[in-house]
């Protein structure tokens, strides 16, 4: 049996977004800002993908969803764009964000410190996640933006995103979320949320990969990161990649509709849960993250046994898991993350993750159980430094 829960690293293209990529990916080539009959023809779809988006997630018609290459490329585009416009001029100097947040950001943000910027790296809780009040307490009179994600890619501790936006409102500054992991697991609404940037990739919620997007949320605008033509209302210069916005648009549609989401928060979390229930007896196993998390996700620690050693052994099995992000795959370094939540640096090499979908069968999660309880097992045998 092959069983993929990495999903939180990238999903498998839903096979109703290949079907309506595949005509413009072939036949239906043309520049869908170009004024001949070729332009005209993929120009419909191209708006109705862009529509879809803005559905997905509430954005009103006066607002921006800037089609970009991935949530990496928005992170940098809202970080850099702050720094020149608010930054630079000498009015602000200072940039708030958790220490838990994706690489995309934490090093974009180093980027700046070399620049002279102030960056302030709020710790999470025991639950992952950043209290709105410790946010208000760091604000100060130069603090040009705020920057925590909606949802942590390896516990999927849930933020509490619409308080820290209240806050931010009140105190006058800019709030950006990378949104990456909560699209498709729960509902995101960002006019309900009051946030004015938004990140996210077409490829975490069932969508082809490279393409992503940047919510802007009216009136702001931003400096673009890429200058040239006037695509995306000049926003972002390039050609537009038609199949891969109509690939992302029918996926937004597909994971966020009503009846996706309740499917999410019923029968994926139950599957989750049922994994969680089928591992946690056995000694010394920690589940990471508090209750309040995405459907989706399971971060385990296993004292007595490496990460790296149970994905060899689930790998074996033909079982797809990971240590956490896969964007710091090659860093054999303690996983930060769970260091940040208070895993003493032996059980931080211990990490698991299981990332489901809406894909994810009962008898994958069945399978899966058998086989993580045998890796246990075998590699506690051969260890020998473990003790209960």
């Amino acid at each position: 049996m092959r069983v993929y829960l990495d999903n939180n690293a990238t999903t498998m293209i839903d096979p109703k977004v290949k079907e309506v990529m595949d005509p413009y990916l072939g036949e239906m080539y043309g520049n869908p800002n170009s004024l001949h009959k070729w332009g005209t023809e993929t120009h419909p779809a191209f708006r109705k993908a862009i529509d879809q988006l803005y559905s997905g997630i509430n954005a009103s018609d006066d607002d921006d969803i800037i089609v970009t290459s991935c949530a990496t490329e928005s992170n940098n585009w809202i970080l850099k764009s702050i720094w020149i416009e608010h930054i630079l001029n000498g009015d602000k100097n200072h940039i708030i964000v958790s220490d838990v947040e994706h690489p995309s950001i934490r090093t974009t943000c180093s980027f700046l410190e070399t620049q002279g910027v102030e960056v302030t790296y709020l710790s999470v809780n025991a639950n992952g996640i950043v209290e709105a009040n410790t946010i208000k307490e760091h604000i100060t009179d130069k603090t040009a933006l705020v920057s925590i994600m909606w949802a942590n890619n390896e516990t999927g501790a849930i933020f509490p995103i619409k308080e820290i936006a209240q806050v931010c409102q009140e105190q006058g500054v800019l709030f950006h979320s990378d949104g990456v992991q909560a699209i498709g697991k729960i509902d995101v609404d960002v006019q309900d949320i009051g946030i004015d940037f938004m990140s996210f990739s077409a490829h975490k919620f069932h969508g082809p990969k490279g393409i992503g997007g940047l919510f802007i949320k009216a009136p702001h605008k931003l400096i673009p990161l890429f200058h040239g033509g006037e695509q995306m209302g000049g926003h972002r210069a390039g050609t537009i990649d038609v199949a891969s916005v109509v690939g992302m648009g029918e996926a937004m549609y597909l994971a966020t509709n009503k009846s996706a989401i309740e499917y999410e928060l019923n029968e994926v979390k139950r599957l989750r849960d049922k994994l969680q229930a089928g591992v946690e007896d056995l000694p010394n196993l920690y589940v990471f993250g508090s209750k309040n998390r995405v459907p989706n996700t399971l971060l385990i620690g296993i004292k007595g046994v490496e990460g790296e050693s149970m994905l060899w052994d689930l790998n074996r099995d033909g079982i797809a898991a990971s240590t956490g992000s896969a964007c710091a795959s090659e860093d054999l370094e303690a996983n930060p993350v769970l260091i940040a939540v208070g895993a003493d640096d032996e059980l931080a090499h211990t990490a698991t993750r299981f990332s489901l979908s809406r894909f994810s069968t009962e008898a994958e999660i069945d399978y899966t159980i058998k086989s993580f309880r045998r890796a246990v097992y075998r590699i506690r045998e051969i260890a020998g430094s473990y003790a209960e």
